[in-house]
């Protein structure tokens, strides 16, 4: 995206997994999945000042995340680190807005992770392709390819075999149970199962894919199991149309047809949980830093 300036905001938004099947399980542990991605018009904002120190910094520190966790800092050092040669001097104080909650199923640490490749492979100059940066994030979470990638996607292998997907417009309400979860321990779970039978993406219309049949979210129950506010979530959003958990959790969503329908939603639901933190927002089918990295492919 021309015009990219280091005083601007650059968004991360969040996602939301349609649905989330494991189908199986590799040789060193890692989990294969089936899943559908979809952005929302909802996340976190961060903001880069440039330093000529070589230093790669936060502005302000997050509680219970320590500096050398940061998926910000470890994904802008990861970037300089794979540019080489004359970019070793290149610093940044990373300030993030966050909106999004950790441990919510969301995938805001993912793609703030993205947004820095997106934003600082631009504003230092470096220029990789979008397959470039989508390599580099695989090797920081398994949900930053997507967020690169920048369309909405069906996604195979452990999320990273990603193909463009349409879908109809939709508007979400999203509920926002106050508890962490703890994807390994989700993963780890005796209640998980691995087998479910693939699917191919022509079996995925464009139809409402939170009524399809079969499509389910693999993770749902350990979730539940693991905390019970999950399934509480999911028991009240039910009451006002086809709900399901995105990601491992805790966040839970329903899909409606427009804003209007939504609001009403959000009007009734916090009338039954007023102490809960739920918000409407628009299905989006690009990032809106999709942009900001070329196309094609490098080694």
């Amino acid at each position: 995206m021309a015009g990219a300036a280091w005083s601007q905001g650059f968004p991360a938004p969040a996602k939301i997994n349609l649905f989330l099947h494991v189908v199986g399980r590799r040789d060193d542990g890692y989990h294969l999945l089936q899943t559908a991605f979809r952005f929302l018009d909802h996340g976190d904002v961060l903001r880069f000042s440039p330093r000529n120190d070589g230093l790669i910094e936060r502005a302000h520190d997050i509680p219970g995340v320590p500096a050398e966790r940061d998926l910000c800092l470890r994904s802008a050092r990861l970037l300089r680190e794979a540019a080489g040669r004359g970019f070793e001097r290149c610093g940044v104080t990373v300030t993030l807005d966050k909106r999004l909650p950790m441990g919510g199923g969301l995938g805001g640490g993912s793609s703030d992770a993205a947004t820095v490749l997106l934003a600082l492979n631009t504003l230092w100059g470096i220029d990789f392709p979008r397959v470039k940066l989508e390599a580099l994030g695989l090797k920081l979470g398994a949900d930053v390819p997507v967020f690169v990638f920048g369309q909405s996607a069906f996604a195979e292998g452990v999320g990273e075999v990603l193909m463009p997907l349409a879908l109809p417009p939709a508007w979400y309400l999203v509920v926002e149970p106050p508890v962490q979860v703890s994807t390994a321990e989700i993963f780890s779970s005796s209640r998980l199962t691995r087998d479910t039978k693939i699917i191919t993406m022509p079996d995925f219309s464009a139809g409402l894919p939170l009524e399809m049949p079969g499509l389910r979210n693999d993770l749902q129950a350990a979730a539940c199991e693991h905390q019970p506010v999950v399934a509480e979530a999911l028991a009240l959003l039910s009451q006002l149309g086809p709900a399901r958990m995105s990601g491992s959790g805790a966040c839970v969503f329903a899909e409606f047809a427009d804003e209007e329908q939504a609001c009403q939603a959000l009007a009734q639901f916090q009338s039954c949980a007023p102490a809960w933190r739920a918000w409407v927002a628009r299905g989006v089918d690009k990032h809106p830093l999709h942009g900001l990295a070329r196309g094609g492919r490098q080694d």
